[in-house]
């Protein structure tokens, strides 16, 4: 047969038999494709709404901290509570995805009320038990009051307040540490008039807010698990803060395959090749990293808003004095923290950029809802994760001994005695 007969043969078995099999072999499976492709486009909707619809059922609550007059521990005590807040669990699978638990989250907040400075922290009422025991054991004589929460007497109005609002992120990787008190020397406890706090001149820009100006900074928090999505895969999951840093300690220390160890090459007793040439600065960046993914570690966003009426406002003293102070963690070497440029304010620069100041006033209406709520890490603010381990986070948040001298910084006029008997559970 010639072989333009076959071919010919085969155009027409193929447009009598096979095409119509296919057609109906592919309308036939149409409906699971369709239910398939649904649920990949409305899962992430779906798990938002159960979340969603959790959180108003949840009753929360804002307490306050005020100091005792003769504050002497270094930031390693707020670690240790920072450690007790330390919960991963998010439940069952049908718990997750029927119901919305999540695993539980807290809020940091640092503020400052027309110069009067105050320590915060928002969190769920069931949870306020084991936070405040965890508080009264590493300060004994810190006062622990339920308040109501200062965001709700703020409300926009563009015609009476202003709003400079920010969301921060790392300069380097995650893996990378900030500097932190061990850093500074504060894990030796040295005495008050030779330590060395990196959080002191942020609280003595608190303290110069003035009248008719609030400056409100927020760090949510919660405890940091394997749960991130691989790139390039669907469904796979890891840690990868870890396997950042771990891969990075390989890269300075020229280990390629840590699986494999040849003779000569990985020294038997660290498992790390057997380097000589490398420099003092390398075997600094390793140890930092090494140390930092150590310890245990929470998924971390820091927000700030400066609030002032208009005939006050003034963006170079509320943002400056934010971000500028904020640089006190930074090292060239290993971390920083900078303001998120794809966030609210930072985006308008030009004054043709926003007509009639539109999406100025529509980024502080959602900055300031944002912070209302504390939502970070689940729908509807999401901002950007950073992880931090508790060292690093204590550094960021701590309650400064009486080296800080600010007059507007309020302590606790005398020693307490122990802790409450009756504590919530």
């Amino acid at each position: 047969m010639p072989l333009s007969q076959t071919f010919a043969y085969l155009v027409q078995d193929f447009q009598t038999n096979l095409l119509p099999q296919s057609i109906q072999f592919a309308i036939a499976l149409a409906p699971i494709m369709l239910m398939v492709l649904l649920a990949v486009i409305f899962w992430e909707l779906w798990v938002d709404y159960v979340q969603g619809k959790n959180f108003l059922g949840i009753k929360y609550t804002v307490l306050e901290l005020k100091l005792p007059k003769d504050t002497f521990k270094s930031p390693l005590a707020m670690e240790s509570v920072l450690i007790s807040l330390h919960n991963t669990s998010n439940g069952s699978e049908y718990a997750q995805y029927w119901k919305g638990e999540t695993r539980p989250w807290y809020s940091l907040e640092l503020v400052s009320i027309e110069g009067q400075i105050k320590f915060f922290i928002w969190t769920e009422d069931i949870r306020k038990g084991g936070l405040m025991s965890a508080l009264y054991s590493q300060y004994p004589g810190i006062e622990i009051t339920e308040r109501e929460d200062y965001t709700r007497s703020v409300h926009y109005d563009p015609k009476e307040i202003r709003i400079w609002a920010a969301e921060f992120k790392f300069t380097k990787p995650d893996y990378y540490p900030i500097k932190t008190y061990v850093d500074y020397g504060l894990d030796k406890d040295p005495k008050e008039e030779f330590k060395i706090d990196p959080l002191l001149p942020l609280i003595e820009f608190l303290g110069s807010v003035g009248p008719n100006q609030q400056v409100w900074i927020q760090i949510p928090i919660r405890a940091h698990m394997d749960d991130q999505k691989v790139p390039g895969h669907l469904f796979k999951h890891a840690d990868l803060w870890k396997e950042g840093a771990q891969k990075e300690i390989d890269k300075i220390l020229l280990i390629k395959d840590r699986k494999t160890k040849v003779a000569g090459e990985i020294n038997p007793d660290t498992g790390y090749a057997r380097i000589p040439t490398i420099s003092d600065p390398e075997k600094v960046l390793v140890e930092s990293i090494g140390r930092s993914i150590s310890k245990l570690a929470f998924d971390c966003g820091i927000r700030a808003l400066y609030i002032g009426k208009k005939d006050v406002f003034s963006t170079p003293f509320g943002a400056g004095g934010i971000i500028g102070n904020l640089k006190q963690f930074t090292t060239e070497n290993l971390n920083g923290i900078k303001q998120n440029s794809k966030k609210w304010h930072l985006r308008l620069g030009d004054p043709w950029l926003d007509y009639k100041n539109y999406r100025r006033n529509r980024y502080s209406r959602i900055a300031l809802m944002a912070y209302k709520r504390r939502s970070y890490f689940y729908a509807p603010f999401k901002g950007k994760i950073m992880v931090m381990n508790t060292e690093e986070l204590a550094t960021v948040y701590h309650f400064p001994g009486s080296v800080a001298q600010t007059p507007s910084l309020e302590r606790v006029p005398s020693k307490k005695g122990q802790a409450p008997s009756n504590l919530p559970v």
